[in-house]
């Protein structure tokens, strides 16, 4: 049985379709990833999967519970990392766990014996007793984290559960969501950084405008959705970029161009970057071709409000 099923989820606020016939299903155990551009309907699809919002069709089980009818139910053994913490900046860190636990009818004396463990996997073993106004926003975040497993959950969702960390945070957090992942729990993450979800997801899908345009393992969509090899072009001399482009398009399968840069997607490059290498003015980077590519290429590259 699946983990999370959604089947022709559908939302409308005030006549615009948010979420406009999603199904998806999230097998136990597993990492899986909900990507989209802003606007595209992920935070409405989250809440619609927690039984927070109702939906105007379509069916939900969650941990083998019908949402929104059984949501309080299904609750019980679910874990949420919010997008922006809300931790209680009166309480200490243990405080927060031990008050949050009793949301979940657990025995003060259950959760004290879990805090010491719970810090630790958060990396915060020694902040046990101090406020919150003392941490750092990676020490918050961690502590979010440490907070969504009081109840031991079957399943974590994870809402864009790195933004505003330093590498190192990043890292951190990565780690523990592996082990979370080692130990058998189920993580359904939302994400705007393309590396993170290459690194932790199983399977995703990207969603704009409501829809789904594409599903499969990270690895899957890259070798499916773009070309392997990418070579980025910078103007250093304002206007030999667009001389280049138009001369050396051909040698690509797909150029873009985005203000001082050109993307040339390619399947060998190797005669474009003889041609690079005797030109003056132009900085340029050969890499593989990534998650990313996959991203801007379905979701296009301009900004999003």
């Amino acid at each position: 049985m699946a983990a999370l099923s959604a089947s022709e989820l559908r939302k409308t606020y005030a006549g615009n379709e948010v979420v406009a016939g999603l199904s998806f299903a999230v097998e136990p155990g597993t990492c899986f990833g909900l990507l989209g551009p802003n606007g595209a309907g992920k935070t409405t699809t989250l809440r619609l999967c927690l039984g927070l919002t109702g939906p105007d069709s379509g069916d939900i089980v969650l941990n083998g519970h019908a949402i929104p009818d059984d949501a309080q139910a299904a609750r019980a053994r679910i874990g949420v990392v919010p997008q922006f913490d809300n931790l209680d900046p009166d309480f200490t860190c243990a405080e927060n766990l031990l008050v949050f636990g009793r949301y979940f009818g657990i025995p003060d004396a259950d959760i004290r014996a879990k805090i010491p463990q719970l810090l630790d996997f958060a990396g915060l073993a020694s902040k046990a007793d101090a406020r919150l106004s003392t941490l750092s926003g990676g020490m918050k975040r961690r502590l979010t984290l440490a907070r969504a497993m009081v109840n031991d959950p079957d399943i974590i969702f994870l809402d864009e559960p790195t933004t505003g960390l330093d590498p190192q945070a990043r890292h951190l957090i990565w780690d523990r969501l592996k082990q979370l992942k080692s130990a058998g729990k189920t993580l359904i993450l939302t994400t705007h950084f393309m590396d993170e979800a290459e690194r932790l997801c199983d399977t995703l899908i990207v969603i704009d405008h409501g829809r789904k345009i594409a599903e499969g393992s990270p690895r899957q969509l890259i070798a499916e959705q773009i070309e392997p090899q990418v070579i980025e072009v910078y103007d250093e001399s304002h206007g030999q970029l667009e001389i280049f482009v138009k001369k050396q398009k051909h040698l690509a399968e797909r150029v873009e161009t985005s203000g001082e840069t050109a993307f040339f997607y390619c399947r060998d490059p190797r005669e474009l970057l003889a041609r690079l290498a005797d030109v003056d003015g132009l900085r340029y980077v050969h890499r593989a071709s990534n998650l990313e590519d996959v991203f801007i290429k379905l979701t296009g590259r301009e900004l999003r409000d």
